[in-house]
């Protein structure tokens, strides 16, 4: 998985709170992460990436804003992130150990039936051009969530995307397209576990793209919803990172 969250981390909470048929509500989540890898580079680098989310949800339509702060360390010169993973490389030897805002997220999900969500997501290029913490560009994006559920506690899920790229002048990004897909088990009202894959091309033409795989685990202290959540990332490709987690929680209200 790429730091989408990264943008897909987070779905397999919000795909448990879908499935369980909550009510319209606000939720306000933070989960801070780090990950080391190559990323098709000749360094190993290290992202901390740490997201702030505000969502509001009803029984048809799911909102999501995305805040995140990043810290990288040895990224090479002239290399640029996009939403906290490699998106233009360089061969420079010089690194770099920038820090600052990120590229903010906005993402729109709509509930066709229960098994089928189109869903809109726009990257508003805030992060630093500069730093190389982002391309500065806005990129858009346009997918189809398919849910379901087998018995009362086992939601199988999967995404395919497709993502129009802003490229920086010079850069020569091409639009993508992603996918993830997986497994949520509840063992019970506040133990949640979580398996999946997630992977989308490369934005540079001749690099890997990304493909990881997760687990993860979401504790519920309370029956709506609000807890904490644990993952463990393993890059599956040279274009992710060689391993990653985070740990943070959410409050629902």
């Amino acid at each position: 998985m790429t730091m989408r969250w990264r943008a897909s981390a987070a779905f397999w909470i919000l795909a448990c709170q879908a499935a369980w048929g909550a009510s319209a509500h606000w939720t306000l989540g933070n989960i801070p992460s780090d990950y080391q890898g190559r990323y098709g580079t000749a360094h190993t680098i290290g992202i901390f990436y740490d997201p702030t989310f505000l969502q509001y949800q009803n029984p048809n339509v799911r909102m999501k804003l995305t805040v995140p702060y990043i810290a990288v360390t040895h990224l090479p010169a002239g290399t640029k992130l996009t939403n906290g993973t490699v998106s233009a490389h360089s061969t420079n030897q010089k690194t770099t150990n920038p820090s600052g805002l990120g590229d903010i997220w906005l993402a729109a999900h709509y509930t066709l039936t229960p098994g089928i969500v189109p869903y809109a997501k726009v990257k508003f290029g805030t992060a630093s051009a500069r730093k190389g913490l982002g391309t500065g560009q806005n990129d858009y994006e346009f997918g189809l969530g398919l849910n379901t559920t087998i018995g009362r506690d086992v939601f199988p899920f999967a995404h395919v995307g497709y993502r129009f790229v802003g490229s920086p002048p010079g850069e020569r990004l091409r639009n993508i397209a992603t996918f993830d897909a997986g497994v949520s088990a509840a063992a019970n009202l506040h133990n949640v576990f979580t398996v999946m894959v997630s992977g989308e091309q490369s934005e540079q033409p001749g690099y890997p793209g990304p493909r990881d795989a997760i687990v993860a685990w979401n504790y519920n202290v309370t029956v709506a919803g609000s807890g904490i959540q644990v993952y463990v990332d393993k890059g599956l490709s040279s274009g992710s990172a060689r391993l990653g987690g985070g740990i943070g929680g959410q409050i629902v209200f």
